[in-house]
């Protein structure tokens, strides 16, 4: 059975991109390793993303909590059902992203919020509240980082690109995730070469069991 990975990239870079790269490097390895896996690389500063302003929310809202929704809104509003079932149907998820200001490019985000839809990817109920629907998949997220943030030193708390992407995942009921992270890569030559071994070296350890 073939295992469907969507590699989303987040950095406008391309091949200067050192999270896209390190991605890059780990996808190589584990198709090496399981050579069945099928890879779409989606690119999203390449990508026409609707708006998701109040003309959307209004759309939205007609939709799901009437009959009355018009043509146009419909439309509208199946423009971004179209993105998150597509995003739906991989098996698992890799992202590369720089830091951006502490936290994630706007493109992210912006995509973030067209695919993370009620009734497509999560749920809310009375008896249960809020429930991912994208259970038992898995993620690997591919970071890149100007300073280096690591757990117990005080630049941690400036750190929300991670904790970010690890809530938003298991609100879609992906907890099943792994990191890499090439950080920093605004140091000395020998430091950002160093930084970059070591996020090979981590993509090549977790090729072997993502």
């Amino acid at each position: 059975m073939t295992t469907r990975i969507l590699h989303i990239e987040a950095s406008p870079s391309g091949e200067r991109s050192r999270s896209a790269d390190t991605a890059r490097y780990f996808l190589q390895q584990h198709r090496a390793l399981h050579p069945e896996v099928e890879v779409e690389t989606l690119r999203l500063w390449d990508l026409d993303l609707p708006a998701f302003d109040a003309t959307m929310i209004e759309a939205k809202f007609a939709v799901l909590r009437s009959t009355s929704a018009t043509e146009d809104q419909r439309r509208r509003w199946q423009s971004a059902v179209q993105f998150a079932r597509a995003f739906n149907a991989a098996d698992k998820y890799v992202f590369s992203l720089p830091m951006w200001n502490f936290g994630i490019p706007y493109i992210l985000k912006h995509y973030i919020d067209i695919v993370t839809l009620p009734g497509e990817n999560w749920l809310w109920t009375p008896q249960e509240g809020y429930s991912g629907l994208l259970r038992g998949k898995r993620a690997a997220l591919v970071y890149s980082s100007a300073g280096d943030y690591p757990v117990g030193m005080p630049s941690h708390d400036k750190d929300f690109q991670k904790p970010y992407m690890r809530a938003w995942l298991g609100f879609l009921g992906i907890h099943d995730v792994a990191e890499i992270s090439a950080a920093p890569t605004l140091a000395s030559p020998q430091a950002v070469a160093a930084s970059l071994a070591r996020a090979r070296n981590e993509a090549e350890r977790l090729a072997e069991r993502f």
